[in-house]
């Protein structure tokens, strides 16, 4: 009898550990890539520094996403996206020689836990469009069911090497070049991100046939860019998420969970 409790207690305890496995490894959605298309809608997300919304405010949009860089370090995925974090936008380069030392780290990590990815190039006003789009191609991979990258376009007035401020008109055909060579390589016309200062000063709006993303971290960007369509609005730069520890920038998408899943389409 001893014997017999023994052998079953042997066969709950393998049972038990069997299903801590299955549980622990990755759903089958997430090994074949298509777990990034399902996500928690409408997340909320704590604030450093919050904003009392006046009107229409982020908690409107129910897909919500993130960008990240080096300075967010380790990065916990698998909470990012349980907590309900969409998307990610992962800082890969700047300028024609500079890459994130942590963008390979965050690209496998999102990617890994299911998180739909997107790589930015942060714009040099020093270097020709032509060479920092090349040096955005080197070290970002093009893959089916990425996003489409981004090119971030403001004023940096802290660089140590660079403060020039090119004139409106060399702004957007600069611009313009480094959106086409990459819309030639990856297959999609990138985004741009900006600033509320960026964008009155260059006139950068005018782009054609290309989306915007917009920071805007005290009102709607209805208010901020009178008339502007936008895709991904940044609404913090002091946002909480699970699975990062310190502040991260926040944004939403445009559309609805329905749409979000078929964009771009």
């Amino acid at each position: 009898m001893r014997r017999l409790i023994l052998v079953m207690m042997v066969l709950g305890l393998a049972a038990a550990c069997g299903k801590r496995d299955r549980a622990s490894a990755p759903s089958p959605a997430l090994q074949s890539g298509e777990a990034h298309m399902s996500f928690l809608p409408s997340p909320k997300f704590g604030d450093l520094d919050p904003v009392d919304w006046q009107g229409r405010g982020p908690s409107a949009y129910p897909v919500h996403g993130i960008d990240v860089a080096r300075y967010q370090g380790d990065i916990d995925w698998r909470r990012v996206r349980s907590g309900g974090i969409a998307f990610a936008y992962i800082k890969a380069t700047e300028g024609g020689d500079y890459l994130d030392p942590k963008f390979r780290d965050h690209w496998r990590g999102a990617g890994r836990a299911g998180v739909r990815r997107g790589a930015y190039h942060f714009y040099y006003f020093c270097r020709p469009a032509e060479e920092q789009a090349r040096w955005f191609i080197r070290n970002v991979p093009a893959g089916a069911g990425e996003l489409p990258p981004v090119l971030d376009l403001e004023w940096n007035h802290t660089s140590p090497t660079c403060k020039k401020r090119p004139p409106a008109n060399i702004v957007r055909a600069e611009a313009r070049k480094f959106l086409n060579i990459l819309e030639r390589h990856y297959g999609q016309r990138p985004i741009v991100y900006t600033t509320p200062d960026f964008y009155r000063t260059t006139g950068i709006g005018r782009l054609r046939g290309t989306q915007f993303w917009l920071r805007s971290v005290a009102a709607h960007p209805g208010k901020v860019y009178p008339g502007k369509s936008w895709t991904f609005w940044q609404y913090t730069g002091t946002g909480v998420v699970p699975g990062i520890e310190g502040p991260v920038d926040i944004n939403v998408f445009a559309g609805s969970p329905d749409q979000f899943r078929s964009w771009p389409g």
